[in-house]
């Protein structure tokens, strides 16, 4: 089909994309692991290590999700990511009764230390590094895999994964938040001191660019307001007295891979690169491990379609190769189904085929940035980048991102990117293949997930036998010390370890702290 060459074409980021690019004798990139690592943070990258196939999974009850872990790593996938359900998200045990109509429906219930053993059963916490996407009560969830963890004999120190954590994503982009934003960073920072004593190679936050992608951004300003976040975070626990070089390395992010190709390779190329110069020379961090940014990806959720349900395995591939081929570090990889419904057995297991294919028979994996050079990935890093900075300085301006936030920028400037999105592709400028154009009047049938109400049910029994046989004047005793440490400057991890042993839950805990904090409403 010919087109017009002579009309204006742009990326999603509203970059002018030129119809051919020629050399601009720019300096060439320092090689792979090296400042500013715009290349990659490995020397040789993949040939080093291959990136963990970590897909996200989390269903109805902790037995359910096990299974489906267990499937999923005899099938060859390297780390585990929990996905939890909206009352644990939002810190409600499962016989709440404003929680039940959610229980189990979008990923796993965990109320108590005994759904989280369950959840685990079975499984080697010293072999595999889990990843968990918690944010309001991340802290919580992450004391509770520890102590499971430990009962076991394994030694905390040696555990490895990552807890989401990043509650400025939440306000600006997803809901799941509970506390105000201050107590919120609070207990940010505690969780970092934490595990520089506890957990020292355990990922105490994943910045997200993920899911500010997801509520509609384009891809600089999912760089520019997720490395805003970042900045937030490191100037937050600086002023609580930590040292940048003990708590930066274990910082990491979680980037969107979407469906423009070359973008999104040239976003991760930009990400690496401000962010390694930001922890220099605007926080005077001097380990390499503190300037490099790891980073998990994720295939666009948003970008998948129920109409032509089948065509997402397309679109999954190439925007994984984009993530691969922009140097990701850990990579989840989405379910055909998943506009439709939770995946299945068989979607999930070609999604994780899809990153094994890719990882083993297309090559590109053999070469560290194999796009350096190119005329056109060079132009489009330098210009995603420069879009980046200008997002960042505005965001500065209005004195960080915890006050951006409060005062509705952030989520303004990304509702508006959404409904520009959404006017192109009413208008047809915006094609998505099978919504509209393309359409067919017979999209098939495909098998869908269902979630077991049953099951669900006796998850809700569960918690209530919990409370019944724990000793309920101990977690009281143990609340009152919690509030007693939120009240003053006290770390709040330990003593929220040592409730949760008692029998505390995750609501009692919330609960708790909310009565003193208050619920966070944003500012209509």
């Amino acid at each position: 089909m010919a087109g017009d060459d002579t009309k204006p074409v742009y990326s999603d980021s509203g970059i002018e994309i030129h119809p051919v690019y020629r050399d601009t004798g720019r300096d060439p990139e320092p090689d792979p692991g090296a400042f500013p690592y715009t290349r990659g943070i490995y020397p040789t990258m993949y040939r080093r290590r291959r990136w963990t196939m970590r897909q996200y999974a989390g269903f109805s009850s902790a037995e359910a999700t096990n299974q489906r872990f267990r499937l999923l790593l005899e099938r060859g996938q390297t780390g585990l990511s929990v996905a939890f359900d909206l009352p644990t998200q939002l810190g409600m045990d499962s016989d709440d009764p404003q929680a039940q109509a959610e229980v189990g429906r979008v990923g796993v219930a965990i109320s108590t230390l005994d759904d989280m053993r369950r959840l685990l059963d079975g499984i080697d916490l010293s072999k595999v590094s889990t990843s968990m996407t918690i944010n309001a009560p991340a802290s919580l969830l992450m004391l509770m895999y520890q102590i499971v963890a430990e009962e076991r004999g394994v030694d905390s120190r040696t555990l490895g994964g990552t807890v989401q954590n990043d509650i400025l994503k939440e306000y600006a982009a997803r809901g799941t938040f509970i506390f105000p934003p201050r107590p919120s960073m609070r207990l940010i920072t505690d969780t970092f001191a934490y595990c520089q004593d506890h957990l020292p190679h355990w990922n105490t936050i994943s910045i997200s660019g993920y899911h500010i992608r997801e509520a509609g951004s384009t891809a600089a300003q999912e760089i520019g307001f997720t490395l805003s976040n970042g900045i937030a975070y490191v100037r937050a626990a600086m002023e609580a007295g930590l040292n940048v070089d003990q708590f930066a390395p274990q910082l990491s992010f979680f980037f969107n891979a979407h469906s423009n190709f070359f973008e999104e390779i040239a976003k991760y190329r930009a990400a690496r690169r401000m962010w390694a110069t930001v922890m220099r020379d605007w926080f005077g961090a001097s380990s390499a491990k503190s300037m490099t940014m790891r980073f998990h990806a994720q295939t666009a959720g948003s970008s998948l379609t129920a109409q032509q349900p089948l065509n997402n395995v397309v679109r999954v591939a190439y925007q994984a190769m984009a993530a691969v081929l922009g140097g990701t570090q850990s990579l989840h990889t989405n379910g055909y189904d998943e506009a439709l419904a939770l995946p299945t057995e068989e979607s999930a297991t070609l999604a994780l085929r899809t990153q094994q294919i890719l990882s083993a028979e297309t090559g590109v994996a053999e070469v560290a940035d194999p796009l350096a050079g190119s005329y056109f990935i060079e132009e489009l890093t330098d210009q995603l980048e420069a879009a980046a900075w200008t997002i960042i300085n505005e965001v500065e301006e209005y004195g960080g991102a915890v006050v951006a936030t409060e005062r509705g920028f952030i989520q303004d400037a990304i509702a508006d990117s959404a409904y520009i999105w959404e006017q192109k592709l009413n208008a047809g400028e915006q094609v998505v293949i099978g919504v509209n154009k393309y359409q067919t009047d017979d999209e098939g049938q495909i098998q869908l997930h269902h979630i077991d109400d049953e099951i669900v049910r006796h998850q809700i029994e569960r918690v209530k036998e919990y409370r019944a046989q724990r000793d309920n004047d101990a977690v009281e005793r143990m609340l009152d010390r919690i509030e007693q440490a939120a009240r003053g400057d006290q770390n709040l991890l330990p003593v929220m370890k040592e409730a949760l042993q008692a029998g505390a839950t995750v609501g009692d805990i919330c609960g708790r702290l909310r009565e003193l904090w208050g619920r966070y409403r944003p500012a209509v």
